[in-house]
């Protein structure tokens, strides 16, 4: 249940804090002070889009936030815990909607995407607004409403399920076909590209290695020069001079004489014969690469000649080797579809034969749960009509099959379709079923379509029955209803009143309304009034007390002048007695 809503800066609202109780909560108010602004800002809580509009003139942002008590609801638990906030037994919820168009969203003041304030509204809240009249006359709408009575959840996941594998490989199976269509046209182009890349069979790595052996070649007689000259250096010496070896032993003798005289050389006799054998380490390493050193023209006009091929390739197919390697594989797969094809092909229709065998039992057993929740929604619609002052209405759930006639449309697999029994059934995302509400108000009168025989008013008690009707199953914590009033009055109203009450026991009920046979029945009751304050004009919420009730369902009754008379016909409407 919502337990408390705070608005501030928000349209003509410049700052309210309200707490609602449990049962019957009614709002009434004059038309235009702000009974509507109150709907929308609690929308704003359920994951409406903002419009930066909607801030207060003056203000930088509008907020608005709401408690809810959660009571334990798994469904709010699991969504919390998989976003990583901490789950309580309240849960806070806020917007910030910013003239900067900078609009937050928070739950327990962790910022959280809009896509998850919506999930939780859609669990704690159903709102009930006066375009949902219209919604209702919309027959797209009415496999929803049957499929919330009915509590097909289960059954509809199964189905969705079976049905998403089944048009994944329908559209895999199309995608093979036009695949192998284009492909075919290129077989000749791809074969002779595959053989051409095949003939010089290029490797990962080959063309670095390559170059690395062509630099080395190509500088052979460099390399051999350069390395005589430092062996010369490092071990023979020349014109009489000693080697870099034969100057280091020297050295190392007389800095091991001076050892002898003065232990403080004794560290750099080690240093100096540290350096006499990594010469002669370094002189070794020079000879034996010399000895290896390969003067092999015939090699390197072979590297030249691979290089060369490999450049020519990759100005074809990519610009490196690694591009040329996945064009092949791209080439062979293609090759490779065009000639499995029949296998393939008759590997995906056998899936997809399996796969229509379960979608069709889901959804023969979706459609069967359907066709009995008909019954019971249309036997639970009459009575509350019948509560509601419609006493001879008759009302009917519609649910037809769309048959497939295979070869009809000349692609059979852009359509899914089931089998029942001997049939074949167009399927839907939905089902197979396509639902629709009669309803007939007048004795004598056929069932006809609900958009074509109902009334403003009419609509608006077909919505409560239905939402009376889903009561008992729909545990939505908090019912929304906004001029659920529109085009009845009177008895009528009286009617209405009674039926939000009844729902009240089972949910929580916020209601506006104009009428005082419904404002009469509430257990708690605002008052929404519109405030001018030199230049400003604001909107305020009122918790109404006993007395102010009276004086609020006699002005609903008679207008703004209350009587005397006023106020006694609102204690007698509302079932209370003067004191």
């Amino acid at each position: 249940m919502l337990r408390s809503l705070y608005i501030k800066q928000y349209a003509l609202i410049e700052e309210i804090n309200v707490e609602f109780e449990r049962g019957l909560n009614i709002l009434t108010g004059e038309t235009g002070a702000g009974k509507s602004i109150l709907i929308d800002a609690l929308g704003l809580l359920l994951g409406d889009r903002a419009s930066a509009e909607v801030v207060r003139k003056g203000a930088e942002k509008a907020v608005v936030e709401g408690t809810f008590a959660i009571n334990g609801s798994a469904e709010v638990i699991n969504l919390l815990k998989g976003n990583g906030i901490e789950a309580t037994d309240e849960l806070i919820v806020r917007r910030e909607i910013s003239t900067k168009g900078q609009h937050r969203c928070f739950i327990n003041d962790s910022p959280v995407p809009l896509t998850l304030l919506k999930s939780i509204g859609d669990i704690l809240v159903d709102l009930h607004g006066q375009h949902d009249h219209q919604a209702l006359l919309r027959p797209e709408t009415h496999i929803e409403f049957l499929d919330d009575f009915g509590d097909h959840l289960r059954e509809l996941s199964a189905y969705r399920k079976s049905y998403q594998a089944l048009t994944i490989l329908l559209a895999k199976k199309r995608g093979m076909a036009e695949q192998v269509k284009r492909f075919e046209e290129k077989r000749d182009l791809n074969e002779f590209q595959l053989r051409e890349i095949d003939a010089l069979n290029p490797r990962k790595g080959e063309e670095e290695a390559l170059g690395a052996e062509l630099r080395i070649l190509e500088n052979g007689e460099r390399l051999h020069q350069m390395t005589a000259e430092l062996n010369r250096l490092l071990s023979e010496g020349s014109e009489g001079e000693p080697s870099v070896h034969d100057n280091l032993v020297l050295a190392r003798k007389q800095i091991e004489a001076l050892n002898g005289i003065d232990p403080a050389f004794n560290d750099a006799a080690g240093e100096a014969k540290s350096a006499e054998i990594i010469v002669e380490e370094l002189a070794k390493f020079i000879q034996r690469y010399s000895s290896r050193i390969e003067i092999n023209p015939q090699r390197l006009e072979e590297l030249r000649e691979r290089l060369g091929r490999l450049s020519l390739l990759k100005k074809k197919y990519g610009g490196s080797v690694e591009a040329i390697l996945d064009h092949r594989a791209k080439v062979a797969a293609e090759l490779e579809l065009v000639t499995n094809y029949d296998k393939e092909l008759r590997a995906v229709e056998s899936g997809i034969e399996e796969e229509r065998r379960e979608c069709s039992v889901a959804a023969a057993s979706l459609s069967a749960r359907r066709q009995e929740a008909a019954k019971k929604i249309s036997k639970s619609v009459v009575s509350a009509l019948a509560e509601l002052g419609i006493s001879s209405a008759r009302f009917s759930v519609e649910i037809r099959q769309i048959p497939f006639v295979p070869g009809e449309s000349g692609d059979d697999d852009a359509r899914p379709f089931v089998r029942l029994e001997k049939r074949t059934v167009a399927a839907t995302p939905k089902g197979i079923d396509d639902v629709e509400f009669y309803l007939s108000t007048n004795v004598g009168e056929d069932l006809k379509p609900l958009a074509k025989v109902a009334s403003g008013g009419e609509v608006s008690r077909v919505m409560l029955a239905l939402k009376s009707a889903l009561a008992q199953s729909d545990k939505t914590p908090l019912l929304i209803f906004d001029e659920i009033d529109v085009g009845v009055s009177g008895r009528i109203g009286q009617a209405v009143g009674l039926s939000l009450k009844k729902l009240s026991s089972l949910h929580q009920i916020i209601a506006i309304t104009h009428l005082p046979q419904i404002a009469g029945l509430a257990e708690t009751h605002f008052a929404v009034e519109k405030k001018e304050d030199g230049s400003r004009t604001s909107t305020r919420l009122r918790k109404l007390g006993l007395e102010d009730r009276v004086r609020e369902v006699a002005k609903l009754m008679s207008g703004e002048k209350v009587t005397e008379a006023g106020l006694k016909g609102a204690r007698e409407l509302m079932g209370i007695e003067k004191k």
